[in-house]
């Protein structure tokens, strides 16, 4: 009789967010954005080698947010993304590149793009997971992972680790609700007709809006935007507070 073969998970992350960036930085001190061979960088995030498991799944983990890139056989190199994050003074510029990063990896970016801007519960989500693949130890372990990268990247709202998360049923502003902030938040602000065309930086494209009066309105679109982001700002529009007579 043949023994069973046990079916492998798929990939995710063996890190969350905040420690894959800590490790990657290691790295970066270490070699910039030169190219080294795979042991060294396995030895500059704190292994003898990369010929063991829990080497080779930190190096795949970096990979999978995007933060080491493969440069030639056998070496690897920090992108320019990570430079840029490094130095940057701009905490919203480096929480974009966070949320970037979270979307990267197949089942973080899975889920998102299935719940958009309010995640379900954590059995729910235990058999979404399931559901795709995943082992319940498995799914158990990526769960823990998701949420704390969420947070990291500024996804969730006062929202603690190990705890639930759960838009409740008062609504997604209530204190006593904590809910999930949107992923890829949607900025509406005012310029004047002098300013330039619509741009794109750091993944946002800025689109310009025509007003009366020679006015003129930006709307940002990050990247990626779901269909929840789209229904939040329709909403959100809505709200603002507004003159009925146009000048």
């Amino acid at each position: 009789m043949e023994a069973s073969v046990r079916k492998k998970s798929p990939r995710a992350p063996s890190l969350a967010l905040d420690d894959a960036i800590e490790r990657v930085m290691r790295v970066y001190d270490r070699e910039r954005r030169h190219p080294a061979p795979t042991d060294v960088v396995a030895q500059h995030l704190g292994y003898k080698s990369a010929n063991n498991g829990a080497a080779l799944a930190a190096i795949a983990t970096l990979r999978s947010y995007g933060l080491l890139d493969k440069a030639g056989d056998g070496k690897l190199a920090v992108p320019r993304e990570v430079e840029d994050y490094r130095f940057m003074p701009d905490e919203s510029m480096k929480s974009a590149l966070r949320q970037r990063w979270l979307t990267t990896p197949t089942a973080f970016r899975d889920l998102l793009q299935k719940y958009g801007s309010a995640l379900p519960s954590d059995a729910t989500l235990r058999v979404d997971l399931i559901g795709r693949g995943f082992s319940p130890a498995s799914a158990e372990t990526t769960l823990q992972i998701f949420k704390k990268s969420i947070e990291f990247a500024g996804a969730v709202e006062d929202h603690k680790p190990g705890a639930e998360i759960s838009t409740g049923d008062a609504g997604e502003d209530a204190p006593s609700s904590p809910g999930l902030r949107s992923v890829s938040p949607v900025l509406v602000s005012q310029a004047s007709v002098t300013d330039g065309a619509a741009r794109l930086h750091n993944g946002i494209d800025r689109i310009p809006v025509r007003l009366s009066g020679g006015r003129r309105a930006w709307v940002e679109i990050p990247t990626p935007f779901f269909s929840a982001d789209k229904d939040r700002m329709k909403a959100q529009i809505d709200l603002l507070l507004t003159d009925d007579d146009e000048p």
